[in-house]
């Protein structure tokens, strides 16, 4: 497939008429294709408006193209940044590999990748350390990633470590193929034992730096069992809750809508003085998903409370009455 660029006064951009071969495509594979980008930039710029076809911006990633069809995408050819360097002194432990995926345990405090403020110092630098091969699996600026945890939330994330298992994952995490579960202790408890957060997620146009439920976001659904309940000092609840969609701060931002914060979540109005922790208690505590390349094989993982959060669960039970 041939790929031109096209110039204008002050950008410049990708355009492809797409051959016969890749007719009934979906666009995002398509875009990923053309570009080279992962298909988490290239929703980005689906749901920014970059994306073109026949003259006409799409947004919808399952649009199927057709044979002549003009896709243009709105953004600058990436030259590619320098290099990763391997940080061999992080230690993160790993929980499995083989030769297409890699499980960690990741610890609360680090981030996965260079961004801004962070440029050394990351998971992916202690994978290349371990796994220098995913060098070459993915973006550059974040090989192997297929899903992220913020900085202060610990436990089980899912790494590629091949091309094919790379791409298979993506496919499997935006089809919410990859059953992912989380423990969080919440403000209040929560008037339905279980209940599902059907509420679409987008940046806040005051705070660009937070997510907020809103009508203009992407659908974001977050299913949520109570396990455990609190009555001193305050109410609260230990909740369990599984992604069937991955927005950021998905979570955080759903159970801040309920009116049942995640507990030491300053972001989302989730810090009062009645429980003192020492992060946010949010933690990945178990993933399940077929293997992206033997696909009757079933993997499951789990992932204990670490202790910083085990000791605050552990505080509250004391406080209940005895008997209780």
């Amino acid at each position: 497939m041939r790929l031109r660029r096209r110039s204008r006064a002050t950008d410049m951009a990708y355009t492809e008429v797409i051959p016969s071969a890749l007719a009934g495509e979906r666009i995002d594979r398509v875009v990923a294709m053309i570009s080279g980008a992962s298909r988490t930039r290239v929703t980005d710029w689906l749901d920014d408006g970059l994306v073109m076809c026949n003259d006409t911006v799409v947004k919808t990633r399952s649009r199927r193209v057709a044979e002549g069809d003009v896709v243009v995408i709105d953004v600058e050819p990436d030259l590619g940044p320098e290099p990763l360097l391997a940080e061999p002194d992080i230690t993160v432990p790993i929980v499995y590999v083989d030769d297409d995926v890699i499980v960690i345990d990741k610890p609360v405090g680090l981030v996965v990748h260079p961004g801004a403020g962070n440029a050394t110092g990351t998971l992916v630098q202690a994978m290349l350390a371990v796994y220098p091969e995913i060098a070459s699996i993915g973006e550059p600026e974040r090989p192997g990633v297929v899903h992220r945890l913020d900085k202060d939330t610990s436990g089980l994330m899912l790494m590629a470590r091949s091309a094919e298992a790379h791409s298979e994952l993506s496919t499997m995490l935006a089809e919410h193929e990859v059953e992912r579960t989380y423990l969080t202790l919440v403000w209040g408890i929560p008037e339905a034992g279980s209940g599902l957060i059907d509420a679409p997620i987008g940046r806040s146009t005051r705070e660009p730096t937070k997510m907020v439920v809103s009508a203009q976001g992407r659908d974001a659904r977050t299913r949520y069992t109570v396990l455990e309940t609190f009555q001193e000092p305050v109410p609260c609840a230990l909740v369990e809750c599984r992604l069937e969609t991955g927005r950021t701060h998905q979570i955080r931002v759903h159970m801040a809508a309920i009116e049942h914060a995640v507990v030491g979540d300053d972001r989302y109005r989730g810090v009062r003085p009645a429980i003192e922790t020492p992060r946010i208690f949010l933690h990945s505590a178990a993933l399940e998903f077929d293997h992206p390349v033997r696909p009757d094989e079933r993997l499951a993982f789990v992932s204990e409370l670490p202790p910083d959060l085990a000791a605050v669960l552990e505080w509250l039970r004391s406080q209940k009455p005895t008997g209780a």
